[in-house]
């Protein structure tokens, strides 16, 4: 399977500090509860970690959608919707309450996943709530929602790498490629 680079480790690199940058601006001389969405966020999230220039620390939440997922192969041919319906499958391990908290995420695509986790983060009566998304795909989105902190708007591809999987397959990428869908 041949994979185009979409975005390069570079501009990644450089997009990653500059959101790092804003996020700084934004707390200054506050702190912030980092709260990835696994397992797809996890190399952003660690990499943003360390360009937010204010106390810092990070939590990892993990989500399931139900539906039946297609084989791989026609996951990659048709993509793939599931039913709406989020189940929580890992906790945060610390309470949000009165903390500035990020929800990290690796792409905001249907917008159903994030919808769930704002409203279920939301409960827990955090100061702040924003969103950060590493790659935006509008042309897919089914609830209006948008991220606070944005990396890459990007088109409807099957994307891989930098946390970003197939079949949980090429996660460990430093680049963002496309998957050819033929």
């Amino acid at each position: 399977m041949e994979l185009k680079i979409l975005i390069s480790r570079q501009e990644i690199a450089e997009r990653v500090a500059a959101l790092g940058t804003e996020i700084t601006r934004d707390f200054a001389q506050e702190s912030v509860v980092l709260v990835g969405v696994l397992k797809g966020a996890a190399i952003f999230l660690s990499d943003l970690a360390r360009q937010v220039q204010v106390n810092a620390t990070f939590d990892f939440i993990g989500v399931s959608s139900y539906g039946a997922r297609p084989n791989p192969a026609e996951e990659l041919q048709h993509g793939w919707d599931s039913t709406g319906e989020v189940r929580l499958t890992k906790d945060l391990d610390q309470p949000i309450a009165d903390k500035n908290v990020i929800l990290v995420e690796d792409i905001l695509d249907t917008g159903l996943t994030l919808t769930y986790l704002k409203n279920n983060l939301l409960a827990r009566k955090p100061r702040t709530l924003r969103l950060a998304a590493l790659l935006d795909k509008p042309s897919r989105r089914k609830m209006p929602i948008r991220a606070d902190y944005t990396g890459f708007t990007i088109p409807d591809e099957f994307v891989v790498g930098y946390g970003l999987d197939y079949a949980e397959l090429y996660r460990n990428l430093p680049d963002i490629c496309i998957i050819p869908r033929e």
